[in-house]
Order: C-alpha cells, then structure tokens, then sequence
C-alpha cells in the first residue's frame, strides 16, 4: 500500500468530522504519490523542482502511473505545477482502483433502498493498515491529512517531519489546497453577485 491510498482510506472513513473536497484531496493525493516516490529514491527535489531519478517500476499501478508522467527535461517540473497537474480528477481514480482490489464497497444511507449510495472502506488489511498509521500518529499521513482538513480534534503539536524534501512537498500541498478554496470563494461571490444582478433591487 501507498500513502496515498491511506490518505484516500482515512477521507473516506464514515462520517468524518468534515467532508473532504475531492479537488483538495486529488491535490493531497498527488502530493502522497511525489513522497512515496522521494521515499524510494524514484525521484530528488531540487528548490521547488521534481528531479526525476532512474525510471522504475513501484509495485502500486497508480504510483507507477505517476512515475510514468514525470517530466524528465530540465529545468524539470515544480512540484506545484505537478500537484495540478497530476491531481486533476486524481481522487476519483484511487476510488475506481480501490474499488476495483475490493477494497472499497457502496452503501446506501438512509432506510429507504433508493438512498443516495456512499463508499465506505471494507474491513480489510488495507483499512486497518492505514488506520494504524493514522492512530501512530504518523508524520506524513497526519501532515496531509491536516492538509485537506482532517485532523479528528487532535492537538496542534504535530509531529515534525525529519526530510526536508517531504517537508518542502508537505508545505506546498498545504497552499495548493488554499490557492483552491480561494478560487471557490471568488466563484461563490461572482455567483452571488450575478444572480442578485438578475433578481434586481
């Protein structure tokens, strides 16, 4: 497993405390995806830029989907610009691939059998794997997940992380996630403005 697949498994724990946004989670996952591959030695971070090493095969599919897409000319790509660039509809891809390992089921919610349906991860290793690292507390996963707005009331003393590449990663998935509320709150006021323009005085 990947963190990116355990972040995807904490969001989708069952009534977490907030919902999380599939673009701030696309944007976090593509963020797990750059770790794991500085965390195998797939890629370096040079500044701001994604310095790709040997080409290699990861084990997971969607990690090895990523390693794929790395920009291999300089001046290499900024790790901005790949958490946009890869994290474009990301989320839904680790659902469908989740899904597809069975590692993710539909429920419906509600009593009627015509509810809306919700994905819930099964009981599996897989869960349970990653709700280990989330109970440890672990730097990376915990970092992330704070990212997109999960933090299940925990203290604000987080714990550090010891590379300053993921570190770098970290912060910048951080803003990328802000840069995206920020355009949501701009298209939430144009939207406002122009239908108070229709309506009139």
């Amino acid at each position: 497993m990947t963190t990116a697949k355990d972040l995807f498994i904490i969001a989708m724990e069952p009534e977490p405390e907030h919902a999380v946004g599939q673009g701030d989670l696309s944007l976090a996952l593509a963020g797990a995806e750059l770790i794991d591959l500085i965390g195998a030695e797939a890629v370096t971070v040079d500044g701001d830029r994604i310095v790709p090493g040997e080409p290699a095969a990861p084990g997971d599919r969607l990690l090895g989907e990523a390693a794929a897409v790395l920009t291999r000319q300089a001046p290499y790509e900024r790790i901005e610009d790949w958490l946009w660039r890869r994290g474009r509809d990301l989320s839904a891809a680790y659902q469908a691939a989740l899904e597809e390992d069975g590692e993710l089921t539909r429920k419906r919610s509600g009593r009627l059998s015509f509810g809306s349906e919700r994905v819930e991860p099964v009981d599996s290793p897989t869960r349970r794997r990653a709700a280990s690292r989330w109970e440890e507390r672990e730097p990376v996963l915990a970092a992330l997940a704070s990212a997109v707005g999960i933090d299940d009331g925990r203290s604000d003393d987080e714990p550090g992380l010891d590379d300053e590449a993921v570190t770098t990663v970290v912060a910048i998935v951080h803003d990328a996630v802000m840069e995206l509320e920020a355009v949501r709150q701009r298209r939430s006021i144009e939207s406002s403005a122009f239908a108070n323009l229709w309506r009139g005085p």
